[in-house]
């Protein structure tokens, strides 16, 4: 197995897999391993649908258009996920309330699943896979995603992660500085604008010479044009359909 240290400081998204299966004790070790995610309260609001079968992986890649989904070894959806702890209380008859239409209902579920999703990631990499974190699960179809993965309401899709036996090395991607991700004691007060401004100059310089496809993008201008294509999708709609109304 990898070190620690190489799986963190390794880490890049493979988007190419060999055809090779996972085996049983392999999916296992990944599964035992999300099943001891931390999650708030112990409360475990989150669940993975893992997507093993061919012909599903290649229906949820003709929606996404994320090729990685179709040629990974298992495709796993993380989803946050009230409906287990709903039909525990109705059990037991104990009055359930409306927490999960809150935003920190949403941000509770939305935490568990990503540190589900993380532990995933790091067990897969520590037994020598690739993975690649697909957020447009979320976001392009959702309700036909969830009618796909016969998601019940309380639960809906955080983020997606194909995971296989990587084909391609990628280049190690630069990340912020240190001096702009963490702050001592207090956010940071002095102006960040020459290191945010050096930062985007490090991505372009990198885009236009990486391995396999470059681009012109630069930083700044992409990931703020990221954020308008995705003011375009009603996930507060989806939310509602899936029976989170978002009360307050």
């Amino acid at each position: 197995m990898k070190t620690i240290k190489d799986i963190l400081l390794g880490r890049t998204s493979v988007r190419r897999y060999t055809r090779d299966k996972l085996s049983q004790e392999e999916l296992d070790f990944i599964y035992e391993a999300i099943q001891n995610t931390p999650t708030s309260y112990n409360g475990q609001q989150f669940s993975v649908i893992s997507v093993t079968d061919q012909d599903e992986k290649v229906l949820l890649y003709e929606i996404t258009g994320q090729k990685q989904i179709k040629t990974c070894a298992a495709f796993l959806v993380f989803c946050a996920d009230y409906n287990k702890i709903r039909i525990a209380a109705n059990a037991i008859e104990c009055p359930f309330p409306a927490f999960p239409d809150t935003m920190d209902g949403i941000m509770v579920g939305v935490i568990d699943a990503a540190l589900a999703m993380q532990t995933a990631y790091i067990s897969a990499m520590s037994i020598g896979l690739g993975g690649c974190c697909i957020g447009y699960t979320r976001t392009c179809d959702p309700e036909r995603i969830a009618e796909i993965l016969q998601l019940p309401k309380g639960v809906f899709v955080v983020c997606g992660l194909a995971i296989g036996y990587p084909a391609e090395s990628p280049d190690l991607k630069p990340k912020q500085p240190l001096s702009l991700v963490i702050h001592q004691n207090h956010y940071r007060d002095n102006d960040m604008r020459d290191d945010l401004l050096a930062y985007d100059k490090t991505i372009s310089a990198y885009n236009r010479s990486r391995s396999g496809v470059t681009t012109d993008n630069d930083w700044i201008s992409h990931i703020v044009g990221y954020y308008n294509d995705c003011m375009k999708y009603d996930i507060e709609g989806y939310l509602k359909r899936q029976g989170f109304e978002m009360r307050k």
